[in-house]
Protein backbone atom coordinates (compact mmCIF):
# COMPACT_ATOMS: atom_id res chain seq x y z
CA UNK A 1 0.00 0.00 0.00
CA UNK A 2 2.35 2.37 0.81
CA UNK A 3 4.28 2.30 -2.70
CA UNK A 4 1.17 3.56 -4.09
CA UNK A 5 0.78 6.50 -1.64
CA UNK A 6 2.14 10.00 -2.90
CA UNK A 7 0.19 12.61 -0.81
CA UNK A 8 -1.43 12.35 2.35
CA UNK A 9 -4.27 14.24 4.14
CA UNK A 10 -4.21 14.72 8.23
CA UNK A 11 -7.48 15.66 9.99
CA UNK A 12 -6.41 16.80 13.39
CA UNK A 13 -2.96 18.13 12.21
CA UNK A 14 -2.41 19.96 15.15
CA UNK A 15 -1.93 18.01 17.66
CA UNK A 16 1.86 17.30 18.38
CA UNK A 17 2.55 13.68 17.48
CA UNK A 18 -0.18 14.19 14.23
CA UNK A 19 1.96 17.41 12.97
CA UNK A 20 6.00 15.47 13.87
CA UNK A 21 4.48 12.80 11.65
CA UNK A 22 3.35 15.11 9.23
CA UNK A 23 6.34 16.72 9.19
CA UNK A 24 8.36 14.26 8.75
CA UNK A 25 6.27 12.68 5.80
CA UNK A 26 6.78 15.75 3.68
CA UNK A 27 10.65 15.75 4.34
CA UNK A 28 10.24 11.97 2.99
CA UNK A 29 8.75 13.52 -0.22
CA UNK A 30 5.44 12.98 0.42
CA UNK A 31 2.50 15.40 -0.42
CA UNK A 32 1.14 16.74 2.78
CA UNK A 33 -1.83 18.91 3.72
CA UNK A 34 -3.84 19.35 6.98
CA UNK A 35 -7.19 20.60 8.68
CA UNK A 36 -7.33 21.67 12.27
CA UNK A 37 -10.31 23.49 14.17
CA UNK A 38 -7.76 24.73 16.45
CA UNK A 39 -5.12 26.10 14.50
CA UNK A 40 -2.76 28.43 16.38
CA UNK A 41 0.75 28.62 17.30
CA UNK A 42 3.21 26.89 18.27
CA UNK A 43 2.12 24.21 15.99
CA UNK A 44 0.79 26.37 13.27
CA UNK A 45 4.15 27.46 13.17
CA UNK A 46 5.70 24.45 13.20
CA UNK A 47 3.84 23.50 9.86
CA UNK A 48 3.92 26.63 8.06
CA UNK A 49 7.59 26.74 8.33
CA UNK A 50 8.01 22.80 6.97
CA UNK A 51 5.21 24.68 3.70
CA UNK A 52 2.64 21.98 5.01
CA UNK A 53 -1.08 23.49 3.79
CA UNK A 54 -3.42 23.87 6.89
CA UNK A 55 -6.84 24.13 6.57
CA UNK A 56 -8.60 26.30 9.26
CA UNK A 57 -12.20 24.25 10.01
CA UNK A 58 -12.93 20.43 8.89
CA UNK A 59 -15.08 20.76 5.39
CA UNK A 60 -15.46 18.18 2.72
CA UNK A 61 -13.70 19.96 0.41
CA UNK A 62 -10.48 20.18 2.18
CA UNK A 63 -10.44 16.44 0.58
CA UNK A 64 -11.25 17.84 -3.12
CA UNK A 65 -7.74 16.97 -3.95
CA UNK A 66 -8.31 12.89 -3.22
CA UNK A 67 -5.39 12.27 -1.42
CA UNK A 68 -3.82 8.99 -1.66
CA UNK A 69 -4.08 8.16 2.16
CA UNK A 70 -5.71 10.05 4.90
CA UNK A 71 -4.73 10.31 8.40
CA UNK A 72 -7.33 10.54 10.80
CA UNK A 73 -6.96 11.62 14.28
CA UNK A 74 -8.14 10.36 17.24
CA UNK A 75 -9.63 13.31 17.99
CA UNK A 76 -12.13 13.29 15.19
CA UNK A 77 -15.33 11.36 15.37
CA UNK A 78 -18.49 10.36 13.50
CA UNK A 79 -20.31 13.10 11.85
CA UNK A 80 -16.75 15.24 11.29
CA UNK A 81 -17.55 16.30 7.61
CA UNK A 82 -14.04 15.04 6.33
CA UNK A 83 -14.19 11.91 7.97
CA UNK A 84 -17.52 11.33 6.46
CA UNK A 85 -16.28 12.12 2.95
CA UNK A 86 -13.91 9.88 3.41
CA UNK A 87 -15.94 6.94 4.15
CA UNK A 88 -17.96 7.91 1.15
CA UNK A 89 -15.70 7.86 -1.11
CA UNK A 90 -14.01 5.23 0.05
CA UNK A 91 -10.52 7.02 0.61
CA UNK A 92 -7.93 4.96 1.94
CA UNK A 93 -7.36 5.97 5.55
CA UNK A 94 -5.82 4.32 8.89
CA UNK A 95 -5.36 5.85 12.17
CA UNK A 96 -2.01 8.24 13.30
CA UNK A 97 -0.64 4.63 15.07
CA UNK A 98 -1.66 2.98 12.00
CA UNK A 99 0.62 5.57 10.33
CA UNK A 100 3.75 5.40 12.61
CA UNK A 101 3.74 1.49 12.02
CA UNK A 102 3.96 1.37 8.65
CA UNK A 103 5.85 4.22 7.69
CA UNK A 104 7.91 4.72 10.58
CA UNK A 105 8.31 1.86 13.16
CA UNK A 106 8.28 -1.30 10.67
CA UNK A 107 11.59 -3.06 10.90
CA UNK A 108 13.11 -1.26 13.67
CA UNK A 109 14.22 -1.80 16.61
CA UNK A 110 11.41 -0.49 18.60
CA UNK A 111 11.01 0.21 22.51
CA UNK A 112 7.62 0.85 23.80
CA UNK A 113 6.87 2.39 27.00
CA UNK A 114 3.83 1.51 28.96
CA UNK A 115 1.66 1.86 31.89
CA UNK A 116 -0.60 3.94 33.76
CA UNK A 117 1.72 6.14 35.43
CA UNK A 118 5.40 7.49 34.39
CA UNK A 119 4.99 6.59 30.66
CA UNK A 120 6.56 9.83 29.98
CA UNK A 121 9.44 10.44 32.30
CA UNK A 122 10.45 6.90 31.53
CA UNK A 123 10.20 7.60 27.70
CA UNK A 124 12.27 10.41 28.24
CA UNK A 125 15.14 9.08 30.33
CA UNK A 126 15.05 6.16 28.24
CA UNK A 127 15.37 8.22 24.79
CA UNK A 128 18.25 11.04 26.55
CA UNK A 129 20.08 7.51 27.24
CA UNK A 130 20.14 6.60 24.09
CA UNK A 131 20.96 9.96 22.37
CA UNK A 132 23.55 10.38 25.05
CA UNK A 133 25.02 7.89 23.57
CA UNK A 134 25.05 8.44 19.89
CA UNK A 135 22.32 6.37 19.06
CA UNK A 136 20.47 9.28 17.61
CA UNK A 137 16.93 7.29 17.92
CA UNK A 138 13.63 8.21 16.55
CA UNK A 139 11.24 9.03 19.31
CA UNK A 140 7.33 9.45 19.90
CA UNK A 141 6.88 11.20 23.68
CA UNK A 142 3.60 12.86 25.23
CA UNK A 143 5.58 15.39 26.37
CA UNK A 144 8.79 17.59 25.40
CA UNK A 145 11.71 16.91 27.58
CA UNK A 146 14.14 19.47 28.36
CA UNK A 147 17.26 17.75 27.27
CA UNK A 148 15.83 17.04 23.47
CA UNK A 149 13.51 20.14 22.98
CA UNK A 150 10.30 18.68 21.56
CA UNK A 151 8.14 15.56 21.61
CA UNK A 152 8.94 13.65 18.47
CA UNK A 153 11.92 13.02 16.15
CA UNK A 154 12.05 10.45 13.14
CA UNK A 155 15.74 9.98 12.29
CA UNK A 156 17.38 7.20 9.90
CA UNK A 157 18.58 5.11 13.35
CA UNK A 158 17.29 1.54 14.01
CA UNK A 159 15.91 2.45 17.34
CA UNK A 160 12.17 3.61 17.99
CA UNK A 161 11.57 4.76 21.34
CA UNK A 162 7.77 5.59 21.71
CA UNK A 163 5.57 6.16 24.93
CA UNK A 164 2.57 3.27 24.32
CA UNK A 165 -0.91 4.86 25.36
CA UNK A 166 -3.74 3.06 26.56
CA UNK A 167 -6.27 5.45 25.23
CA UNK A 168 -8.23 4.21 22.22
CA UNK A 169 -6.71 4.26 18.44
CA UNK A 170 -9.63 6.03 16.54
CA UNK A 171 -13.52 6.33 16.26
CA UNK A 172 -12.90 3.33 13.65
CA UNK A 173 -10.50 1.32 16.36
CA UNK A 174 -11.69 0.83 19.63
CA UNK A 175 -7.75 -1.16 20.28
CA UNK A 176 -5.09 0.60 22.71
CA UNK A 177 -2.84 2.57 20.63
CA UNK A 178 0.13 0.83 21.94
CA UNK A 179 -1.18 -2.81 20.13
CA UNK A 180 -0.10 -1.16 17.13
CA UNK A 181 3.89 -0.51 17.57
CA UNK A 182 5.75 -3.83 17.05
CA UNK A 183 7.38 -3.58 20.49
CA UNK A 184 11.47 -5.50 20.59
CA UNK A 185 11.14 -4.27 24.15
CA UNK A 186 7.63 -3.52 26.23
CA UNK A 187 8.53 -1.83 29.62
CA UNK A 188 5.50 -1.96 32.09
CA UNK A 189 6.01 0.64 34.69
CA UNK A 190 2.74 -0.60 36.70
CA UNK A 191 -0.74 -0.84 36.15
CA UNK A 192 -4.06 0.94 37.69
CA UNK A 193 -7.60 1.97 36.84
CA UNK A 194 -8.01 4.52 34.51
CA UNK A 195 -10.23 6.24 31.33
CA UNK A 196 -13.16 5.66 32.80
CA UNK A 197 -14.62 6.60 29.65
CA UNK A 198 -13.86 3.54 27.90
CA UNK A 199 -12.84 0.95 30.50
CA UNK A 200 -15.02 -0.71 32.66
CA UNK A 201 -12.79 -1.58 35.42
CA UNK A 202 -9.57 -3.07 36.00
CA UNK A 203 -10.17 -6.39 34.22
CA UNK A 204 -10.78 -4.57 31.27
CA UNK A 205 -7.35 -3.02 31.75
CA UNK A 206 -5.63 -5.57 32.44
CA UNK A 207 -7.20 -7.37 29.44
CA UNK A 208 -5.58 -4.43 26.84
CA UNK A 209 -1.98 -4.32 28.54
CA UNK A 210 -2.71 -8.52 27.85
CA UNK A 211 -3.26 -7.94 24.32
CA UNK A 212 0.26 -5.68 23.92
CA UNK A 213 1.93 -8.34 25.88
CA UNK A 214 1.47 -10.68 22.99
CA UNK A 215 2.83 -8.68 20.53
CA UNK A 216 6.21 -9.11 22.03
CA UNK A 217 8.19 -11.67 19.71
CA UNK A 218 10.21 -14.21 21.09
CA UNK A 219 13.39 -12.88 20.48
CA UNK A 220 12.41 -9.68 22.34
CA UNK A 221 11.84 -8.36 25.95
CA UNK A 222 9.42 -7.63 28.56
CA UNK A 223 10.14 -5.80 31.11
CA UNK A 224 7.72 -5.48 34.01
CA UNK A 225 7.33 -3.65 37.49
CA UNK A 226 7.65 -7.07 39.44
CA UNK A 227 5.77 -5.29 42.45
CA UNK A 228 2.82 -4.53 41.23
CA UNK A 229 0.31 -6.79 42.32
CA UNK A 230 -2.49 -5.64 39.16
CA UNK A 231 0.40 -6.40 36.58
CA UNK A 232 1.55 -9.70 38.21
CA UNK A 233 -0.51 -11.96 36.30
CA UNK A 234 -0.01 -11.14 33.30
CA UNK A 235 3.69 -11.45 33.28
CA UNK A 236 3.37 -15.62 33.75
CA UNK A 237 3.67 -16.16 30.22
CA UNK A 238 6.06 -18.00 28.51
CA UNK A 239 5.92 -16.88 24.58
CA UNK A 240 8.97 -14.39 24.97
CA UNK A 241 11.46 -13.33 27.63
CA UNK A 242 10.34 -11.62 30.99
CA UNK A 243 12.32 -9.84 33.43
CA UNK A 244 10.56 -8.35 36.42
CA UNK A 245 12.34 -5.34 37.93
CA UNK A 246 11.52 -3.46 40.96
CA UNK A 247 12.51 -3.05 44.85
CA UNK A 248 11.17 -6.30 46.12
CA UNK A 249 13.57 -9.39 46.45
CA UNK A 250 11.95 -11.49 43.67
CA UNK A 251 12.88 -8.91 41.01
CA UNK A 252 15.12 -9.78 38.43
CA UNK A 253 16.54 -5.93 38.46
CA UNK A 254 16.21 -5.31 41.61
CA UNK A 255 16.87 -1.65 43.25
CA UNK A 256 19.14 -1.69 46.60
CA UNK A 257 20.09 0.95 49.16
CA UNK A 258 17.23 3.22 47.78
CA UNK A 259 18.19 6.97 49.57
CA UNK A 260 15.88 9.89 48.27
CA UNK A 261 16.98 12.96 48.94
CA UNK A 262 15.71 16.94 48.40
CA UNK A 263 17.34 17.32 45.06
CA UNK A 264 18.24 13.49 43.84
CA UNK A 265 17.74 9.66 44.52
CA UNK A 266 20.19 6.81 44.30
CA UNK A 267 19.87 3.30 43.93
CA UNK A 268 22.37 -0.03 43.63
CA UNK A 269 21.91 -2.91 41.46
CA UNK A 270 24.15 -6.03 41.81
CA UNK A 271 26.74 -4.65 38.97
CA UNK A 272 26.53 -0.76 39.83
CA UNK A 273 25.50 2.25 42.03
CA UNK A 274 23.21 4.91 39.72
CA UNK A 275 22.61 8.75 40.75
CA UNK A 276 19.91 10.47 39.56
CA UNK A 277 18.41 14.02 39.33
CA UNK A 278 14.84 13.30 40.34
CA UNK A 279 13.28 13.51 43.27
CA UNK A 280 10.90 10.68 44.74
CA UNK A 281 10.53 6.45 45.01
CA UNK A 282 7.83 6.27 41.53
CA UNK A 283 11.04 8.20 39.27
CA UNK A 284 13.50 5.63 40.93
CA UNK A 285 11.28 2.84 39.54
CA UNK A 286 10.83 4.66 35.90
CA UNK A 287 15.11 4.80 36.17
CA UNK A 288 15.43 1.08 37.28
CA UNK A 289 13.32 0.30 33.85
CA UNK A 290 15.52 1.94 31.95
CA UNK A 291 18.40 0.75 33.39
CA UNK A 292 17.20 -2.66 32.53
CA UNK A 293 16.11 -1.69 28.77
CA UNK A 294 19.68 -0.04 28.11
CA UNK A 295 21.61 -3.00 29.53
CA UNK A 296 19.38 -5.15 27.29
CA UNK A 297 20.50 -2.87 24.00
CA UNK A 298 23.85 -2.94 24.65
CA UNK A 299 24.70 -0.05 26.57
CA UNK A 300 26.76 0.41 29.95
CA UNK A 301 26.47 1.20 33.34
CA UNK A 302 28.99 4.45 32.57
CA UNK A 303 26.77 5.33 29.65
CA UNK A 304 23.60 5.48 31.25
CA UNK A 305 25.12 7.48 34.53
CA UNK A 306 26.56 9.78 32.40
CA UNK A 307 22.89 10.54 30.69
CA UNK A 308 21.36 10.39 33.80
CA UNK A 309 23.88 12.99 35.39
CA UNK A 310 23.01 15.59 32.23
CA UNK A 311 18.95 14.96 32.07
CA UNK A 312 17.21 17.90 32.77
CA UNK A 313 13.65 16.86 33.22
CA UNK A 314 10.27 17.13 30.98
CA UNK A 315 8.08 20.14 30.72
CA UNK A 316 5.00 19.59 33.34
CA UNK A 317 6.26 17.25 35.20
CA UNK A 318 7.40 18.54 38.36
CA UNK A 319 8.41 21.18 36.50
CA UNK A 320 9.12 24.81 38.87
CA UNK A 321 7.56 27.69 36.33
CA UNK A 322 9.31 30.33 38.42
CA UNK A 323 9.31 32.04 41.93
CA UNK A 324 7.22 35.07 42.91
CA UNK A 325 7.04 36.93 45.65
CA UNK A 326 8.78 34.16 47.45
CA UNK A 327 6.65 31.74 45.95
CA UNK A 328 7.60 28.38 44.01
CA UNK A 329 5.30 27.80 41.14
CA UNK A 330 5.38 24.36 40.26
CA UNK A 331 3.16 22.42 37.19
CA UNK A 332 2.37 18.95 36.79
CA UNK A 333 0.72 17.04 34.86
CA UNK A 334 -0.93 14.68 37.52
CA UNK A 335 -4.54 13.54 37.03
CA UNK A 336 -5.23 9.86 38.47
CA UNK A 337 -5.18 9.73 42.25
CA UNK A 338 -1.57 8.18 42.29
CA UNK A 339 0.14 10.33 39.98
CA UNK A 340 -0.92 13.46 42.57
CA UNK A 341 -0.13 11.48 45.56
CA UNK A 342 3.40 10.51 44.36
CA UNK A 343 4.01 14.03 42.92
CA UNK A 344 3.31 15.60 46.08
CA UNK A 345 4.89 12.37 48.47
CA UNK A 346 8.04 13.59 45.79
CA UNK A 347 7.66 17.62 46.50
CA UNK A 348 7.48 16.78 50.61
CA UNK A 349 10.61 15.10 50.31
CA UNK A 350 12.11 18.41 48.19
CA UNK A 351 10.60 20.42 50.55
CA UNK A 352 10.44 18.97 54.10
CA UNK A 353 9.44 22.32 55.83
CA UNK A 354 7.69 24.15 53.41
CA UNK A 355 3.81 24.77 52.90
CA UNK A 356 2.36 23.05 50.19
CA UNK A 357 -0.53 24.09 48.20
CA UNK A 358 -2.18 21.14 45.79
CA UNK A 359 -4.51 23.32 43.60
CA UNK A 360 -6.19 20.64 41.08
CA UNK A 361 -8.35 21.02 38.41
CA UNK A 362 -10.31 17.43 38.08
CA UNK A 363 -10.67 17.35 33.90
CA UNK A 364 -9.66 14.10 32.91
CA UNK A 365 -12.75 11.86 31.76
CA UNK A 366 -11.95 9.38 35.06
CA UNK A 367 -11.18 12.58 38.02
CA UNK A 368 -14.40 14.35 36.78
CA UNK A 369 -16.26 10.42 37.62
CA UNK A 370 -16.97 9.54 41.24
CA UNK A 371 -14.88 6.44 40.68
CA UNK A 372 -11.61 7.54 42.32
CA UNK A 373 -14.24 9.74 45.30
CA UNK A 374 -12.63 8.93 48.26
CA UNK A 375 -9.06 8.25 46.44
CA UNK A 376 -8.84 11.57 45.14
CA UNK A 377 -9.42 12.82 48.68
CA UNK A 378 -6.74 10.52 50.18
CA UNK A 379 -3.87 11.56 47.62
CA UNK A 380 -3.86 15.19 48.94
CA UNK A 381 -2.13 13.16 52.15
CA UNK A 382 1.29 15.28 51.94
CA UNK A 383 -0.25 18.69 50.96
CA UNK A 384 -0.71 21.31 53.55
CA UNK A 385 -3.60 23.19 51.87
CA UNK A 386 -5.79 21.96 48.86
CA UNK A 387 -7.75 23.94 46.34
CA UNK A 388 -9.84 21.87 43.64
CA UNK A 389 -11.50 24.13 40.78
CA UNK A 390 -14.73 23.79 39.54
CA UNK A 391 -15.04 20.02 37.83
CA UNK A 392 -15.42 20.54 34.25
CA UNK A 393 -18.46 19.11 32.05
CA UNK A 394 -19.99 18.09 34.80
CA UNK A 395 -23.11 18.44 33.06
CA UNK A 396 -21.95 16.05 30.58
CA UNK A 397 -22.33 12.88 33.15
CA UNK A 398 -25.64 11.08 34.41
CA UNK A 399 -25.69 12.31 38.23
CA UNK A 400 -24.82 9.03 39.62
CA UNK A 401 -21.19 8.81 37.91
CA UNK A 402 -20.25 12.53 38.92
CA UNK A 403 -17.38 13.59 41.26
CA UNK A 404 -19.12 14.83 44.09
CA UNK A 405 -17.05 18.26 44.85
CA UNK A 406 -19.01 18.60 48.41
CA UNK A 407 -18.27 15.10 49.77
CA UNK A 408 -14.43 15.73 48.02
CA UNK A 409 -13.90 18.63 50.28
CA UNK A 410 -15.64 17.32 53.46
CA UNK A 411 -13.28 14.74 53.32
CA UNK A 412 -10.30 16.29 52.99
CA UNK A 413 -11.20 18.85 55.64
CA UNK A 414 -11.75 15.93 58.00
CA UNK A 415 -7.93 15.25 57.61
CA UNK A 416 -7.53 18.14 59.16
CA UNK A 417 -6.20 20.13 55.99
CA UNK A 418 -7.91 23.79 54.75
CA UNK A 419 -9.78 23.35 51.10
CA UNK A 420 -11.48 25.36 49.33
CA UNK A 421 -13.54 24.27 45.83
CA UNK A 422 -13.47 27.52 43.44
CA UNK A 423 -15.04 28.35 39.93
CA UNK A 424 -12.08 28.53 37.56
CA UNK A 425 -8.54 30.09 37.88
CA UNK A 426 -9.23 33.81 38.40
CA UNK A 427 -10.62 33.24 41.83
CA UNK A 428 -7.81 30.69 42.30
CA UNK A 429 -5.25 33.42 41.69
CA UNK A 430 -7.41 35.53 44.08
CA UNK A 431 -7.72 33.21 47.04
CA UNK A 432 -3.74 32.62 46.60
CA UNK A 433 -2.76 36.32 46.58
CA UNK A 434 -4.53 36.52 49.77
CA UNK A 435 -3.22 33.64 51.86
CA UNK A 436 -0.19 32.37 50.62
CA UNK A 437 3.22 33.14 52.05
CA UNK A 438 6.85 33.82 51.04
CA UNK A 439 8.29 30.25 51.15
CA UNK A 440 5.51 28.46 50.46
CA UNK A 441 5.30 26.02 47.59
CA UNK A 442 1.87 26.08 44.80
CA UNK A 443 1.80 22.72 42.87
CA UNK A 444 -0.56 22.97 40.23
CA UNK A 445 -2.23 19.44 39.00
CA UNK A 446 -3.96 19.57 35.73
CA UNK A 447 -3.65 18.04 32.11
CA UNK A 448 -4.76 20.80 30.40
CA UNK A 449 -4.17 24.69 30.29
CA UNK A 450 -5.72 25.34 33.62
CA UNK A 451 -6.91 29.17 31.95
CA UNK A 452 -3.11 29.95 32.20
CA UNK A 453 -3.32 29.83 35.86
CA UNK A 454 0.67 29.66 35.83
CA UNK A 455 1.26 32.47 34.68
CA UNK A 456 -1.56 34.84 36.02
CA UNK A 457 0.11 33.41 39.66
CA UNK A 458 3.12 34.58 38.78
CA UNK A 459 2.33 38.03 37.73
CA UNK A 460 0.04 38.88 40.68
CA UNK A 461 2.18 37.28 43.30
CA UNK A 462 4.79 38.81 41.39
CA UNK A 463 3.05 42.68 42.93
Amino acid sequence: MISEIRSVHFVGICGTAMASAAAALKEKGYQVTGSDQNVYPPMSTFLEQRQIPIFNGYAEANLAHKPDLVVIGNAISRGNPEAEYALDHKLKFCSLPDLLREFFIRGKRCLVVAGTHGKTTTASLLTWVFEHAGLNPSYLIGGIPTNLGQGARFTDSEWFIIEGDEYDTAFFDKRSKFIHYLPEVAIINNLEFDHADIFDDLASVQKTFSHMIRTVPRNGLLLGNGDDPNLAPLLNVNFCPVKRFGLGPHNAVRATNLRLGPTASEFEIPSAKFHLNLVGELNVRNALAVVAAAKHCGLTNKQIQSAFDTFKGIKRRMEVRGIAGGVTIIDDFGHHPTAIRETLRALRIKYPTEKIWAVFEPRSNTTRRNVFQQDLADSFADANAVIVSQVARLEQLKIDERLNPERLMSDIRASGKDAEYLADADSIVAHLAKHARGGDVICVLSNGGFGGIHGKLLATLGR
